[in-house]
C-alpha cells in the first residue's frame, strides 16, 4: 500500500472512531481489510467500475489514471411522460374472458386479452443515464496502481504513482449533502493538472459557469407507437463546482483546466423536474436552481466537513451489522476479481461471501435512501444507457419485491421508506386501472411500472398479472413486523394493504366448484400445455401464486386491523373469503407443488420463475408445520433444478432463500457459491445476464436467512448453517417483533445468542430441538447459551 493511500485510510478511521456508539443494540466493525473491494488495474467495462450512491444520485468510478470516467445517474431521469394507457375495451370484455377461461377455452381467452386488455401503448420508456464526468490527467506511465471501494466508509479510492508523485482520487456520495464529492490530491509539493468535462451524447448542452461546469438538458422523445407520444419531456441539470487549493482554473467553452493546484475538490449534483406526488414532471421545478442551491450550501464547507457529515450519516447505518464466516488464508489478501475467479474455478472463500453480503447492504443503502425519492429499480440507481435492459424499470412480479428482502432482517428498514412512499403514490393510477380494467375498488399494478406510474397490462398477454399490486402490498407489512412502527402502519401501510385487498375482493369470482378464484391469472412468465389444444399457454384462473399472495395479503390485513383495532366487518369478510380459496395442491405429475389450478403439463420444466413456491418464501404458508407441502416444495426445487432452472442471477438468489427456509444449509451454500461463480460480475454486481441488481439483494437476504429466521412465530437460530461455515458470528440482524440479535458459533454449534429487545415483546427462541419462551423488557439485552444437554438456557 502506498503512503498516501495509507494516510487517507487512517484519516477515515480516525473520523469513524467518533461514530461507533449508539443507544442500545450491537455495534461491531469488521477489520478494515475485510470490507474492501479492490483491484490492481482500472475498469475497462462498466461492470468493472465501482458504484457509489446516496439513494438519489449514483456514480460508477472507473479509476483510469489518464482518462478517468465517472458515469453518473439521477434516479428520476426517465424518458416518457405520464399517461393513462388502460385499454378502454378491457372492462366490457372481462366477463367474456373470465367465462372462456372457466370453460377451458384458454386460447380464445388469451386472444381476446391481447385484443382488448393490453395497455395502449403496450410498453414503457427507459430510465436514462445522466452522463459522464471525464477527468483527463497528463500522466505518463504509472506504478503502484490500486482502486478500491471501502464499504466501511462508502468511499471509492484510486491511487497510483507517476513521475515520483502519488496521486489520490476519492469519491463518495453524500446523503446529507445531496451530492457527489470528488477529491483529487497529489502528494507532497507536487501539483495537480487536469481537464474536466461533463458529457452526454444526447439532449443536453454543457458550458462553463463562474465556478465550474453546468449541463442543461431536456429529454426529447420520438413518437413511438410501442411506447407513447413523443415530445420534449423531462428537464434535467447537472452542475459541477470546482474548489482548487492554489493554482489556476481556466474556463474553456465546455471544459475546465486545473493547472498547478495542490489539490482540488469537485462538488457534483444533479436534479430533474420530476415530482413524485404527481408521478410526472413538474414545470414549477427548476432543476438548475435546485442544483445551485445544493452547491451553494456545500461550497461553504471544507472537504473535511463534508466527509465528516457523510461518515456520521453513513457509518451508523452500515455498521449496524457485521458478519464473520472465517477466511480462506490463501485468498483473503488477493484482489477481489482474483478471488472471484478462484471461486469460479472451484475454491471456497467464506470471506468473499461475507463481503458480498455487506456489499448487498451497501447497494441497498446507495439506491434507496432518499426520503420522498424513488425505490431501487432493476439496476438500483446505476445505469449507463439511454435504453436500459428491461428499461431499468420497476418489475413487480418478483424483482422489485426481491430488492427489499434484505431491508428488515439486515437492519436497514429506512431503505423501505422510498418504496412505501412510491407505492402510496401508485394507488391513484393503480386505482384507475382497477376501476377501468376490472370494475373494482382499490388499486393494483400488473407486472411492471415506471417513474410515471403506469399500472396497465404491459408488454404482452404474459403481462396480465393483476396480483402485482397485492404482492407489493403484503410485503410492505414486513416493515412493521421488523420495526413495530405503528404510525407508518396506521398512516401508510394498512391503507395500502386494505385498498389492495378491496381490489382482490372485487376481482374474485366463483368457479364451478364454488371457490373464490382469480381470472384471468398466470404464473409469472411461465407457460403450460393447454390440454384442449396442445398449444402453449400462460392464461388460466387461480394460479397457485395468486392464492398464496391473497392469503398473505389477507392475513397481514387481519393482523394489522387487529393491532389498530379497526374494521371488524372487513376482517370478517377476509376470513370468509380465505376459507373458500382453492387449496395448495401437490402435483400428481411430479410430486411438487402444483403451479396452476389444474395439473397442467409444464412447457418449460426448468423455468427461471418458481412462483408457486412463494408460500415457502417470502410467504409463510409452507413450513415444517405443513409436512406434505414442505416435502412437495423440496421436490419442486429438485424438479426445477434438474431441468436447468436457476440459470439467472435473481433466480439463483431465490433458490438460496428457498433452501434456507427448507433448513437445508448444504444446498443453500451450494447455490450461494453458484451465484458467485456463474452470475456475478467483476465488481460483484449480479448478472441475469445482463446486470440486474435484484440478485445481489436476494443473495444478501439468503445469507441472512441461513443464519436467522423469524417468519414462523419464533426466532430460529442457525436454521441452515452449512459445514463450510464451521465457526463464525453475526451481529445486528433483526428478527420480527423488534429484536436485534447477536449469534456466535464454533465447530458447527451455537455458543452464544444475545438479543436486544427494542419493543419489549415476548420472545420464542428455537435452536434445533430446544425452545425457550420468555417475556422481555424494552431496551434490555438477554443472553442465552447451550447447556450440557444442548438446551438453550438464559445466561444470567
Amino acid at each position: 500500500m502506498n503512503r498516501y493511500l495509507f494516510l487517507s485510510i487512517l484519516f477515515g478511521l480516525l473520523i469513524a472512531s467518533g461514530c461507533e456508539q449508539r443507544e442500545g443494540g450491537f455495534q461491531q466493525r469488521e477489520t478494515e481489510s475485510t470490507l474492501r473491494l479492490w483491484y490492481t488495474r482500472p475498469a475497462i467495462e462498466w461492470t468493472e467500475a465501482l458504484p457509489v450512491g446516496n439513494g438519489r444520485l449514483g456514480a460508477m468510478v472507473f479509476g483510469n489514471p489518464w482518462n478517468e470516467r465517472i458515469q453518473l445517474n439521477e434516479e428520476s431521469l426517465w424518458a416518457g411522460t405520464r399517461l393513462n394507457s388502460n385499454n378502454p375495451m378491457a372492462l366490457e370484455s372481462l366477463p367474456t374472458i373470465q367465462q372462456l377461461i372457466l370453460d377451458g377455452k384458454l386460447e380464445e381467452a388469451e386472444k381476446l386479452i391481447g385484443q382488448t386488455m393490453l395497455s395502449t401503448p403496450p410498453r414503457v420508456r427507459s430510465n436514462q443515464t445522466l452522463g459522464d464526468l471525464m477527468i483527463v490527467y497528463p500522466n505518463s506511465d504509472t506504478t503502484d496502481y490500486r482502486r478500491e471501494l471501502d464499504l466501511s466508509s462508502g468511499i471509492s479510492r484510486t491511487s497510483f504513482n507517476s513521475l515520483e508523485t502519488t496521486y489520490l482520487q476519492e469519491v463518495f456520495a453524500s446523503a446529507p449533502g445531496d451530492l457527489i464529492v470528488i477529491r483529487l490530491k497529489p502528494s507532497g509539493k507536487s501539483r495537480l493538472n487536469a481537464t474536466l468535462r461533463l458529457e452526454r451524447e444526447q439532449d443536453a448542452v454543457t458550458e462553463t459557469w463562474e465556478k465550474g461546469l453546468i449541463m442543461r438538458g431536456q429529454i426529447n422523445d420520438p413518437d413511438d407507437p410501442e411506447r407513447g407520444p413523443g415530445g420534449k419531456h423531462m428537464r434535467f441539470c447537472a452542475a459541477l463546482k470546482v474548489i482548487p487549493t492554489g493554482g489556476n482554473v481556466i474556463m474553456e467553452a465546455d471544459s475546465i483546466r486545473i493547472e498547478g493546484a495542490s489539490e482540488a475538490v469537485l462538488l457534483l449534483t444533479a436534479a430533474t423536474d420530476y415530482n413524485l406526488s404527481l408521478l410526472n414532471f413538474d414545470r414549477s421545478i427548476n432543476p438548475e436552481q435546485v442544483c445551485m442551491n445544493i452547491l451553494s450550501k456545500a461550497g461553504q464547507k471544507s472537504y473535511k466537513q463534508l466527509l465528516r457529515e457523510h461518515l456520521e450519516e453513513y457509518q451508523p447505518l452500515f455498521h449496524r451489522v457485521s458478519l464473520d464466516l472465517g477466511e480462506n488464508p490463501t485468498l483473503s489478501d488477493l484482489p477481489t476479481d482474483t478471488r472471484l475467479k478462484a471461486m469460479q474455478e472451484g475454491a471456497n472463500d467464506p470471506g468473499l461471501i461475507a463481503l458480498y453480503f455487506q456489499y448487498g447492504r451497501y447497494l441497498l443503502m446507495g439506491s434507496s435512501r432518499s426520503p420522498g425519492g424513488l425505490p431501487a429499480n432493476l439496476q438500483g440507481v446505476w445505469n449507463d444507457k439511454f435504453q436500459a435492459p428491461w428499461n431499468a424499470d420497476f418489475h413487480t412480479n418478483i424483482n422489485l419485491q426481491m430488492n427489499y428482502w434484505p431491508a428488515g432482517v439486515c437492519n436497514l428498514p429506512e431503505t423501505e421508506l422510498p418504496l412505501i412512499d412510491f407505492m402510496e403514490q401508485l394507488q391513484e393510477p393503480g386505482g384507475v386501472t382497477a376501476h377501468e380494467t376490472y370494475g373494482a375498488r382499490g388499486w393494483t399494478v400488473h407486472h411492471l411500472t415506471d417513474a410515471f406510474g403506469r399500472t396497465a397490462i404491459m408488454d404482452g398477454v404474459w403481462g396480465c398479472f393483476p396480483m402485482g399490486g397485492p404482492w407489493m402490498a403484503f410485503q410492505l407489512f414486513e416493515h412493521y413486523a421488523f420495526t413495530g412502527d405503528k404510525q407508518i402502519l396506521e398512516n401508510q401501510i394498512y391503507p395500502l394493504m386494505k385498498s389492495s385487498a378491496q381490489f382482490v375482493l372485487d376481482f374474485l369470482i366463483r368457479d364451478q366448484e364454488g371457490r373464490w378464484v382469480t381470472a384471468p391469472s398466470n404464473s409469472p412468465e411461465n407457460i403450460f400445455i393447454d390440454p384442449e389444444t396442445g398449444n402453449r399457454s400462460n392464461i388460466t384462473y387461480a394460479a397457485t401464486m395468486d392464492v398464496q399472495i391473497i392469503s398473505e395479503l389477507f392475513k397481514n390485513c387481519i393482523a394489522a386491523a387487529s393491532l389498530l383495532q379497526v374494521d371488524e366487518a372487513f376482517v370478517d369478510t377476509l376470513n370468509h373469503v380465505l376459507d373458500d380459496l382453492p387449496e395448495i395442491k401437490v402435483s400428481k405429475r411430479n410430486g411438487g407443488i402444483q403451479e396452476w389450478i389444474e395439473d397442467y403439463e409444464e412447457a418449460e420444466p426448468g423455468h427461471r420463475h418458481m412462483s408457486h413456491l412463494l408460500g415457502l418464501h417470502p410467504g409463510t404458508q409452507i413450513t415444517p408445520g405443513t409436512p406434505e407441502l414442505f416435502e412437495a416444495a423440496g421436490r419442486t426445487l429438485q424438479n426445477r433444478l434438474s431441468a436447468g432452472g436457476g440459470h439467472t442471477g435473481w433466480s439463483r438468489a431465490w433458490i438460496i432463500n428457498f433452501y434456507a427456509r427448507m433448513h437445508d444449509g448444504e444446498n443453500a451454500h451450494h447455490h450461494l457459491n453458484e451465484l458467485l461463480r456463474k452470475s456475478t460480475l467483476p465488481n460483484l454486481f449480479d448478472t441475469h445476464p445482463p446486470f440486474q441488481i435484484d440478485g445481489n439483494f436476494g443473495g444478501t437476504a439468503g445469507i441472512a436467512e441461513m443464519l436467522l429466521q423469524s417468519h414462523a412465530g419464533n426466532i430460529t437460530l442457525l436454521p441452515a448453517l452449512p459445514k463450510a461455515w464451521d465457526s463464525g458470528s453475526v451481529k445486528g440482524l433483526l428478527a420480527r417483533g423488534g429484536f436485534e440479535t447477536e449469534i456466535t458459533w464454533a465447530n458447527g454449534e451455537l455458543t452464544l445468542f444475545s438479543v436486544y429487545s427494542r419493543l419489549g415483546n415476548p420472545i420464542v427462541i428455537k435452536y434445533r430441538d430446544s425452545i425457550v419462551e420468555t417475556t422481555t423488557e424494552k431496551g434490555k439485552t438477554y443472553k442465552f447459551v447451550l447447556g450440557d444437554n444442548h438446551t438453550l438456557t438464559m445466561h444470567r
